[in-house]
């Protein structure tokens, strides 16, 4: 797979053909397997297990069209129809956004060198905890922010 973030795969793929009627097809892939990907936290490589179905509809028609996710329309005067780019998507949109090793299982040299690395030395819930940059009253005068009392101006008005 090139231009990917998959290092290697194993996927077993298994096709299922269907004629419904005259030119519809029906058609059922199950992929199941194994993709080695870097870990987002620690580079080391870590392994993905793939296990997933996907249906498409093939219909003959006037010109390619593969704009529902759930039917493809092609040429009713193709004979071939290339199946490798949509089982390497469909294998691909098995790979979550963020993968990660199960706690504990990443490189305990890499998370060393990245906590010496971090700027402050922050737990994770403090790295995240969400804290307002500007305080809506003023302690001592118990006054508006003017920033704010703007902004209630504008809502007034509508």
């Amino acid at each position: 797979m090139e231009a990917t973030e998959v290092n290697s795969a194993s996927v077993d793929a298994q096709l299922r053909v269907d004629k419904k009627e005259e030119g519809i097809y029906r058609l059922s892939f199950r992929f199941s397997g194994e993709l080695i990907i870097p870990c987002d936290r620690c580079l080391d490589d870590m392994t993905l297990s793939v296990d997933t179905t996907y249906d498409l509809t093939v219909k003959e028609g006037d010109e390619y069209d593969d704009s529902d996710e759930k039917v493809l329309v092609i040429p009713g005067h193709r004979r071939e129809l290339d199946l490798t780019p949509l089982m390497r998507d469909t294998v691909l949109l098995t790979i979550p956004l963020m993968h990660v090793h199960p706690e504990g299982a990443c490189n305990a040299q890499m998370l060393n060198k990245l906590q010496q690395m971090r700027a402050v030395n922050l737990t994770d819930e403090q790295l995240y905890a969400v804290e307002p940059d500007v305080e809506t009253t003023n302690p001592s005068s118990g006054s508006i922010d003017p920033r704010w009392e703007a902004l209630k101006k504008l809502t007034d008005n509508n």
